[in-house]
């Protein structure tokens, strides 16, 4: 398997497989298992089960339903993952105390 180093959403290198599309089109639709997949490629560690978890619960990035498929649209999914994101901290009390 090819891998390729690549900076998380936080700074800090990641390798992870070459394959993975990070689609450059922010109005792509992509599947519930293909939007997981480009959301880690982009560093942010979710599930697609979170993101089926998500759809029946609320509270995860807005989807359409093609049929009886889900269809996420990437710049929905890329700032609902940036949303949940904190600000940078030193330390765990910095995160506790805000």
């Amino acid at each position: 398997m090819d891998l390729q180093d690549n900076e998380s959403a936080n700074g800090t290198a990641v390798t992870r497989p070459a394959n993975t599309a990070i689609p450059d089109n922010l109005d792509a639709l992509l599947t519930r298992a293909d939007t997981g997949a480009a959301l880690r490629a982009a560093g942010y560690p979710v599930a697609d089960a979170t993101l089926a978890t998500k759809a029946t619960r609320g509270g995860g990035p807005p989807y359409a339903r093609f049929g009886n498929k889900p269809l996420y649209r990437w710049g929905d999914a890329l700032a609902w993952a940036r949303s949940r994101l904190s600000a940078p901290a030193h330390s765990t009390s910095e995160h506790e105390a805000a």
